[in-house]
Parts: C-alpha cells; sequence; structure tokens
C-alpha cells in the first residue's frame, strides 16, 4: 500500500474484523474478549493494527501505539506524544475529538474500531473542557457551531462572559461561603416555628433531643441530649466535651471552631447556627421519632474538598475576565406599519398525502392559545408530492398590531370527497385526526409548522423561509392549527414535509417592535378612567373565584378588561384571568397591560407559577412571573423544578428571563443544579428540544466546572447499568425455553459482569443521581439481581460510602417512561408538604424516581417494605384463599412490631392509609393490584407504579377492572381498628383524616391544576390535553362549596368501603397469575 510519501512501502493489512452490533456489548467481554483489534491512522500516513484492551483508557492505548510506532517508519517526525490526540466517528455517526483520555474505550464506543492520530491544536484546557461538557449533555459542542444559527452564537457568547464570572467569585470565596453556596442546608420554611402536630407535637419541641454523634475517621460514637433550640455550634461544643472524657487529656487541644457538622449518611452540612430543629433533617427524624445521626467532620477535610474545586476552576478560568461585555445592538424602528400583515405562500414539497386527494395549507396567527385575526386558507392543489401554489396570503391584522409573540402556525392537509375503508396500515392514523367534515369532504392533517413573526431580536423577520414540518399531531387542533406546538422546524429534513414561504418587506427599513420606554408612552397617551361603579363588582368576584379551567364569554372579558384596576387592587391574584381579557391584537390594549403591570402588586411563587403556561406568551408578563419566582426558596424552587424545566418549551428564543433564572439557582446550589442537568439531559433525544436543552446545559456546566465531573460519573455509570441490562434482555431471549436455567445463567452473567474492573470502577464512588447529597461507594454485587419483568429491570444494592454498614438499594429501568411516575410522586410530595403546613402529618413515602434518558431512569428502594400481594401470599398456602385472608396483614405488623412499637405502627397504618385513599383518589390513580401497594415494617403503607393516571383505569373486554375511587379494603380497616371488629373510634379518626386531607387538597386546587397544565407539552401518555386535567377539577369537586365537596367525597368512600369485595375479586386474579408464574 503507497501512502503521502511516495517513497515509504508498509505491507498492507486487512482491515479490523468486526461484528457492528456486539463489539462494545457487555456479553462480548463475558465470551473472554478483553482484547479488541482497533486500526490506527498517523498523521505521518502511516497505518497500524494493534490489539488492545477494550477497558483500557485512551491515554493507555495512546502509550501503545507510542511503542509500536516506534518500530515503523517516520516515527521522529511524529514528536512529542502530548501534542497529539485521537478522533474516531461515535455510535450517532459524529466525529468526535478524544481530548478527555480518562475515558475508557469501551465507553467511547467508537461506530468502527478506528481511531485517527491528530496534532493537537493549542488551547488545550479549554478544548478538553469543551469535550468534557459535549460527552456529558449528549451532544457535541461542535454540532451546536455547526448550526450557523446567529441567535445561538449570540446566546452562547453571552452565557459564556456570564459562566465565566460566576467562576471568577467562586475563586473569590472563603471555603466556609463556598460550602454554604454549594451544601446550603435545608431548612424548614418560615423558620421552622410552627410545630407539626402529629409529627413535633408541643409537647415533643419542648423535651430534650436525643442525638447520635459520630467522629468523622474514628469508629466511635457518642449519645447526647440537647434541646431542640440548641445550634449546632453548641452541639459540637458537648461532643467535643463529651469525647475529652473518653479519651483522656491528649485530646484537650480540639476546639468547636476545627469542625463542621455534616448529617452522618449524607452530604449534607448544618451551616449556619439556627436552632437544630429549623434544619429539615432534624424535624423529619422528630416526626419519625427517630433518632438523628450527625458527624463531626474537620475542617481541613473541607478545605482540601473546596481547594480541588478551586483548582478545577483555575485550570480552565482566569481570574480576570478576557471578554469584554457584548456592544448593544442598534436600536433603529422603522415606521408604524397600518398595511395587513401577508405572506407569501410558495409550495410545499414532500407532502405524504394519497395521491387522488387535494392538498390545502390553512394559516393562522396566534398570542398564545388566542386566534388573533380569521385564519387564511389556500387554494386546493393536486400533485404527487409536490405542490405549487406562489399565493399571498392576507390577514385581517396590520402589522403595527402584531403583538410580540405573535406567532404563525401552519396545517397542511389534504381534502378528500368521501371517507374510504383502510386497507391498509399505510394511514390509519387518518381517523384519529379527521377534524373538519363540510361540503361532503373530508379534511385530513398532514403536517403542522410553527414560526415566530418577529426573531429574537424583535425585528420582523422578511424574506423566504423553508420550514421543515412535524407529522405527529396531538389530540387537541385549534381550526386543524397545533399553536401550542414548537416553533423549531422539524431538524429531520430528509423525509419530512417542507412548506416554502416568503415573508414581504413593508418598508426600506428593518421594522423592529417598539422598545419597552416607547410602550409605555403609547399607555400613558390613552390612559382614561375604567371606573364602572361597584354594580358590577359582585359579578367580578364569582368570575374571579372560579378555576384556571373556567372559559371566560366575551362579556366577561369586557367586563374584567372594564374593571382592571379593580381586579389590581381587590383580586391581584386574578391576573392570569385579566390577561386572557386582553385584546391582544390591539396595540393600545398591549401597552395599557405593560403599564398596569408596573403597578400589580407581586404575586406569590405559588399564584404565578400560572403566568409561565402557554397562555401567557408575552415577554414582560414572563419577566414578572420570574420576578415573583425569586422569593422562593431552594427548596420551594426544587419542588416545582420539574414544570420550570417544561415550560421552557413555551419559550420562543433562547435568551430568556426564566432560562436566565433557573441558570442562575442552580449555579448557586448545587442540588438545584443536579435535578436541572437531569430534567433537561433526559430529553437531549428529542427533537424539538435538543438545541434549546443543550445549550442551557452547556451554560450550566460552564458555570458549574467543579460539577462537571460529577455529573459526568453519573452518566458513564448509567452506560454501564445499561449495558448489563442490555446483556440480561439478550440471555433471557437465547434462554427463553428453560426459564430455571435462563435464570441461573443470566444471573451469573450479571455478576461476572458486574465484578469486572471496568464496571466496579465506573459504578462506584459516585453521587447517587436520585439523591445528590448521598455518596455510593461501591456496588454489593452478591445482593444485586434482576427483576422478572418484561424490561427486565435491574436491583442494584449500594454501599453508602458516609456511613459504613449502612446500604441503599437502586432499581434501574431500561425501556420503561418514568416520566410519569416521576409527576404523580413530585404531587404526592407538595400534598405531603400542604398537609403539613396544615399541622397534618400523614406519613407519607414520596420515594425517589428520576427519568435519566430515553426510556430510562432510577427509582429508590423502600427499605424493610414488603408488597400486600407477598404479605399475603405468605400467610396462606392457596393463592386464591390469600386475598380474602384479613388476618394476614396485621399478623405481619405483629411479627415485625411487639408491644409499643406496634401500637406505634398501626398509628403509621392509619395515618398514611388515609392518606394514600385521598391522593389516588384525587389524582385518579389506577392499576391498584396487591403487587403496587407496599407496607414498611414500620407501618407505613405507601403506593408504587403510576402508570395509569387522572382516572385512565385498566380494563378488559371493555369493561374496568376497577370499579372503586380508591383502595380501601377490609383487612386495612382490620388493621385500623387493631383487630377489634367494633372499635368504631378507631375508624372514626381514620375517616376523619380522609375528610380533613381532602379539604386540604381542595383548598390548593388551582395549584395542582396548574401543575398538571405546566405539563401539557411534556408528551406524557395520559396528560395529553386540558380534557385530562379535567378529572381534577372533578375530584376536587372545584365550583362546589366545602359542604357539598365533603358530601359527594363521603359517598366516595362509603362507596369504596362497600364496593371493596370487587377488589378482592381483582386481587385473588392477579394472585393466582403471579403464584403460576413463580
Amino acid at each position: 500500500m503507497l501512502f503521502r510519501n511516495s517513497w515509504v512501502l508498509v505491507p498492507a493489512m486487512p482491515p479490523a474484523m468486526t461484528d457492528d452490533l456486539d463489539l462494545w456489548a457487555a456479553h462480548s467481554q463475558l465470551c473472554g474478549e478483553d482484547l479488541v483489534t482497533v486500526d490506527f491512522l498517523l498523521p505521518t500516513g502511516i497505518y497500524i493494527q494493534m490489539d488492545v484492551p477494550r477497558e483500557a483508557t485512551i491515554q493507555h492505548i495512546k502509550l501503545l501505539l507510542w511503542k509500536q510506532a516506534q518500530s515503523y517508519p517516520l516515527f521522529p517526525s511524529l514528536g512529542e506524544m502530548e501534542g497529539h490526540m485521537f478522533e474516531c466517528v461515535n455510535q450517532a455517526a459524529v466525529h468526535e475529538e478524544l481530548e478527555d483520555e480518562t475515558r475508557r474505550l469501551c465507553d467511547v464506543r467508537p461506530f468502527c474500531p478506528m481511531l485517527k492520530l491528530v496534532t493537537r491544536n493549542c488551547g488545550r484546557a479549554e478544548r478538553l473542557l469543551d469535550s468534557k461538557i459535549g460527552v456529558l449533555i449528549g451532544k457535541g459542542l461542535h454540532e451546536l457551531d455547526a448550526l450557523q444559527d446567529q441567535e445561538v452564537k449570540d446566546f452562547r457568547s453571552k452565557m459564556f462572559r456570564i459562566s465565566e464570572e460566576k467562576m471568577q467569585r467562586v475563586q473569590l470565596m472563603t471555603w466556609s461561603e463556598w460550602l454554604q453556596a454549594c451544601f446550603s442546608p435545608q431548612l424548614e420554611p418560615g423558620g421552622g416555628a410552627t410545630p407539626v402536630t402529629d409529627g413535633v407535637n408541643d409537647k415533643q419541641a419542648e423535651a430534650s433531643l436525643k442525638v447520635t454523634m459520630h467522629f468523622d475517621q474514628s469508629q466511635d460514637t457518642a449519645s447526647l441530649k440537647v434541646w431542640p433550640s440548641t445550634s449546632p455550634s453548641e452541639l459540637m461544643e458537648q461532643a467535643l466535651r463529651k469525647w475529652l472524657t473518653t479519651h483522656g487529656p491528649e485530646e484537650e487541644g480540639r476546639q468547636a471552631e476545627q469542625y463542621v457538622l455534616r448529617v452522618s449518611d449524607k452530604l449534607e452540612f448544618l451551616c449556619g447556627d439556627h436552632p437544630l430543629i429549623q434544619y429539615k433533617y432534624i424535624k423529619a427524624c422528630l416526626q419519625a421519632k427517630e433518632c438523628p445521626h450527625l458527624t463531626l467532620v474537620q475542617v481541613s477535610t473541607v478545605q482540601a474538598m473546596f481547594e480541588k474545586e478551586i483548582s478545577a476552576i483555575g485550570a480552565v478560568v482566569n481570574r480576570k475576565s478576557s471578554n469584554p461585555p457584548l456592544p448593544l445592538p442598534p436600536k433603529r424602528r422603522g415606521p408604524s406599519v397600518s398595511t395587513p400583515f401577508k405572506i407569501v405562500l410558495i409550495k410545499g414539497s414532500k407532502v405524504n398525502a394519497e395521491e387522488t386527494a387535494k392538498v390545502q395549507v390553512r394559516a393562522g396567527l396566534f398570542h398564545g392559545t388566542e386566534l388573533l385575526c380569521k385564519p387564511a386558507v389556500s387554494s386546493e392543489s393536486s400533485g404527487r408530492s409536490e405542490h405549487v401554489w406562489n399565493l399571498t396570503l392576507e390577514f385581517d391584522i396590520t402589522v403595527s398590531d402584531l403583538p410580540r409573540m405573535a406567532r404563525l402556525c401552519f396545517a397542511i392537509y389534504a381534502v378528500m370527497d368521501k371517507v374510504k375503508k383502510q386497507k391498509s396500515t399505510k394511514n390509519a392514523h387518518i381517523n384519529k385526526y379527521q377534524t373538519i367534515r363540510k361540503a361532503g369532504k373530508v379534511h385530513y392533517p398532514v403536517a403542522w409548522v410553527n414560526t415566530m413573526v418577529f426573531d429574537y431580536k424583535g425585528q420582523l423577520k422578511t424574506g423566504d423561509i423553508i420550514l421543515h414540518s412535524w407529522s405527529s399531531f396531538p389530540d387537541e387542533l385549534e381550526e386543524m392549527l397545533n399553536p401550542i406546538g414548537t416553533i423549531q422546524t422539524n431538524p429531520y429534513t430528509e423525509n419530512c414535509t417542507a412548506l416554502h414561504i416568503h415573508l414581504p418587506d413593508y418598508n426600506p427599513h428593518p421594522i423592529l417592535f417598539p422598545p419597552f420606554d416607547k410602550i409605555l408612552e403609547k399607555a400613558a397617551e390613552i390612559a382614561g378612567s375604567s371606573d364602572c361603579g361597584k354594580k358590577f363588582h359582585i359579578e367580578l368576584k364569582e368570575i374571579m373565584e372560579r378555576d384556571p379551567l373556567s372559559q371566560l364569554c366575551e362579556n366577561e372579558k369586557d367586563l374584567i378588561w372594564t374593571l382592571r384596576y379593580d381586579c389590581m387592587e381587590n383580586f391581584p391574584q386574578s391576573l392570569p384571568k385579566l390577561l386572557l381579557s386582553v385584546k391582544w391584537s390591539k396595540h393600545e390594549d398591549m401597552a395599557q397591560l405593560q403599564a398596569l403591570l408596573q403597578i400589580w402588586p407581586k404575586l406569590s411563587p405559588r399564584d404565578a407559577l400560572e403566568l409561565l403556561d402557554f397562555n401567557y406568551p408575552d415577554q414582560y408578563v414572563r419577566e414578572y412571573a420570574v420576578g415573583c419566582l425569586r422569593d422562593m426558596s431552594d427548596e420551594e424552587l426544587s419542588q416545582y423544578l420539574l414544570q420550570l424545566v417544561q415550560v421552557l418549551r413555551y419559550e420562543p428564543y433562547y435568551d430568556c428571563a426564566l432560562t436566565r433564572f433557573l441558570l442562575n439557582r442552580a449555579q448557586c446550589n448545587r442540588n438545584i443544579g443536579h435535578f436541572l442537568f437531569w430534567h433537561l439531559r433526559s430529553e437531549m433525544h428529542m427533537p424539538a428540544v435538543s438545541v434549546q436543552f443543550s445549550l442551557i446545559l452547556e451554560a450550566y456546566c460552564r458555570g458549574s466546572i467543579p460539577h462537571i465531573e460529577v455529573l459526568k460519573k453519573q452518566v458513564e455509570a448509567l452506560s454501564k447499568l445499561k449495558s448489563v441490562n442490555e446483556l440480561i434482555k439478550l440471555g433471557t431471549i437465547k434462554n427463553a425455553r428453560s426459564k430455571t436455567k435462563e435464570a441461573m445463567l443470566t444471573k451469573e452473567a450479571m455478576m461476572t459482569c458486574l465484578r469486572q474492573s471496568g464496571y466496579t470502577e465506573t459504578l462506584s464512588d459516585l453521587h447517587s443521581p436520585l439523591n445528590p447529597s448521598v455518596l455510593l461507594s461501591g456496588i454489593n454485587v452478591e445482593r444485586c439481581r434482576y427483576m422478572d419483568s418484561k424490561m427486565k429491570p435491574l436491583w442494584i444494592v449500594y454501599n453508602n460510602k458516609l456511613l459504613g454498614g449502612d446500604t441503599l438499594g437502586i432499581i434501574f429501568k431500561n425501556g420503561d417512561d418514568l416520566r410519569q411516575d416521576m409527576l404523580t410522586l413530585q404531587i404526592l410530595r407538595l400534598m405531603d408538604l400542604l398537609w403539613k403546613e396544615a399541622n397534618l402529618d400523614l406519613r407519607i413515602v414520596p420515594y425517589g424516581c428520576l427519568a435519566t434518558g430515553d426510556r430510562s431512569g432510577l427509582i429508590e428502594v423502600v427499605s424493610s417494605a414488603d408488597t400486600i400481594a407477598n404479605i399475603q401470599l405468605t400467610s396462606s398456602n392457596v393463592a386464591a384463599a390469600a386475598a380474602f385472608n384479613k388476618d394476614a396483614l396485621l399478623n405481619w405488623l405483629k411479627e415485625k412490631n411487639s408491644g409499643d412499637a406496634l401500637e406505634k405502627a398501626i398509628e403509621e397504618f392509619t395515618l398514611s392509609c388515609a392518606g394514600y385513599c385521598v391522593a389516588t383518589y384525587v389524582l385518579g390513580i389506577g392499576d391498584r393490584h396487591s403487587d403496587n401497594i407496599m407496607v414498611r415494617s414500620t407501618g407505613q403503607l405507601f403506593h408504587i407504579d403510576f402508570g395509569h393516571i387522572l382516572g385512565n383505569f385498566k380494563s378488559k373486554f371493555g369493561i374496568k377492572r376497577e370499579r372503586v375511587p380508591f383502595i380501601l379494603t377490609h383487612d386495612f380497616i382490620h388493621v385500623i381498628q387493631q383487630g377489634k371488629t367494633g372499635n368504631t373510634e378507631k375508624f372514626g379518626s381514620f375517616r376523619n383524616y380522609c375528610e380533613q386531607a381532602y379539604l386540604i387538597l381542595r383548598r390548593n386546587g388551582n395549584l395542582f391544576i396548574t401543575l398538571f397544565a405546566l405539563m401539557l407539552t411534556a408528551g406524557l401518555p395520559e396528560l395529553t390535553s386540558v380534557k385530562d386535567i379535567q378529572y381534577l377539577k372533578d375530584s376536587l369537586a372545584l365550583g362546589k362549596t366545602d359542604d357539598e365537596a365533603l358530601k359527594q367525597f363521603r359517598q366516595k368512600f362509603d362507596e369504596a368501603l362497600r364496593e371493596s369485595w370487587t377488589t378482592k375479586v381483582n386481587w385473588m386474579a392477579h394472585n393466582v397469575v403471579k403464584d403460576n408464574r413463580s
């Protein structure tokens, strides 16, 4: 083979043999394939083939190559080894630079086993950082560069500068400031002054608190009794005095100032000097009647952590900014244009419609979900996949009346004379999306696409635009248009329908939307009195008290707008209804609204959340809402982070108030940063948000450089768990005939895989993705297994690094969408918070659940718990009879608890059963068989697996399996009544807990509706339209009085009790099927 230097002849070698499918799979390693043959291409033109360990790091492989290359021609011209790096083509068929040489070859997973050695350019630290960020977020930064999009470039430049300034501020921090910023303590809201009944009552708050103290790097512990009002510094002094009494005078040099206090099993510090009772961890221990465990950690240990992070920042960031502020764009504004807005519809290509159909295009201008004027419709066009119109579409709105956030929505649809019977599945979706029938014709949607009228700088768009459209439709369409859909075009341009349009120039100069001061000037010009007297105030009050799903008629909107100042003074929380009453197609009304917004009282963060819904797209409204959110504590922000990430989809421009707010809070609090990262990272596979989310992730990483390695370790660990899961799935398919043999072989293969060095190293010493304050030291392989459900979830047992002997269970799922479970558990967590705020602790167990990627994620294993099914089956020899054994559950609790502990366990069961009865009823949680309800040995009952919510109950042969509003069986009542049939007092208390809990949730009904509404575009299978949220309105009886609602709930309660036999029959069937499988 002749290479670049014609005088060098090197014997040709065949390319490395590969098995594209299995080369990097886990089972390849189990077959003894420790080496893989790799082709190396050198910059000198030399080609070398070598066997290298698949588990080797890129750095080690480069060293092996260097030794081998010494025997080949032109080696001296290569120069220094450190001046080179490898390139490859990765699994996404994208060119990737392997700047980070600590990665293993099996984790890089080149598409073909071929590595190209190239000369490294200058600025290695920056290139290494770019490489790490690209790997971490799942999208190479060179892909963002390749977009050639000015909005992307401007956003990245701004965020780069802001992030660098943030890192420079961190470099100037002291270790204590850093500790407070990164690991700020979780405090009770309102300073923790409010006692929580059923958890921390007045007697407990006044009584002394027993604390177990651990000493870092020592096995010794000490038990102390202190007052709940004791501060961490006072507690540390007492602990050190006790230490001296047991360790003698040689330890006298120890001072409290040399230590910080940490929760023993977590990386959670009790910073500050608040009373102990104000720390969430201490409060939770008191509520659960458990002893808090705290550890004295030497300041030098924390300082070492701090210095490590500062050095990581220093490697890539200068202390002085190298980025001058970006120049402001020139402000030019064309004159007011009073001509109608118009577009030219040129053509549509790759239109996927039947040949006999004619094709039309409908275009509408929207502000949120409000149609600004009548949609424009094209003529019908015949043809195959290409349709040409060259037609001007004019809208009944002037250019000067277009709101800043106006969006142009298109629908391409087929027009057919009659409905044809479907003989094939080619267009099987057609009937589902059939929306309009008129004049004997049927219109079928083919594709939709949206675009903003103004660009990100506020300039009216002009010129030729190609819009690549989407073919998947939501359940609800507005005149066949999809205004709630993304304004991003489809990145998969090869096969999608493309719409070619032209936006005309109205003026020789660019037309920019007026700046804010000009809007206020306009408002001042037209300001007038709006006082209509008091006669309509009663009607106004009734309108304002309605829930967010209630529709407003035009007369009501006019009344609200007329009485807008009264709304501000008397009903400030009614701002969303006022915004829905504004005529956004009139720039005069819009200007007056903006002026009013400047003096509108600040809303509570919970009320302000609704303003981030799609119905309120105005930039200044959303900035006002974000201003209200700034009052949120870190804990409250964490509570609503899932929704705040989802509503980023509603933001049409990358640089917006919400994005900046989330980035700022995430970079100031490591816990928020962790979950922001995962909520964004888990949706990177979705084309509509891929660019937007990758930009936010990049900005977060640049402003949190030390966090990159921590998160990278988690991403790598999840990748390994996915490989193990795929190995098990492959093993179960191969051995499907012999189940026993399959289980033995696959379990053995799993163990072997987890014990390999490449797996043990990657899966050890990482922060838990479910809870970043928990440090996982290593896997307890003998206790790991896989579960028998379809997707073969992994049951992984970890050792806790911070507390010896403590273990944690994590379930890894690959193939199941966990986002609906995550939402349900978040709502359960919120219910728990609202109940506690009202002094009712119902002992809810909202275990951890986190989606980490496309149909993959993690679930926390609740310790010392078993399913109702297992408890029943253990107590009976006959599976069919097990469900009817009412003593099984009480006997199980008696085995686990005795004396006072049993009484406490029954109380825990009673409270938690009440909480879950109400929660599952309100949320319409279905599929409640006996394997989806669990009980802890402490008595807490809790539900798992939320695949069916909002009343989407399972059915068979068209008959609903579940006929009860919620699960309340006689064996539950048997436990609540302590096994005494006539114990009406205990049952009465239980019923009272349920009613209290229900009324508390009703008072917060609007909040629940808002949170579900903000999730509408997430693509959850059972939350796709406003109709789904209607279930909440009905279950909470919103619009009724408390007495009427309570009457409805009592009827449901009685129905659940009366029809509980149907639950038992379902459970019996489930137990029989389960028994036959085992």
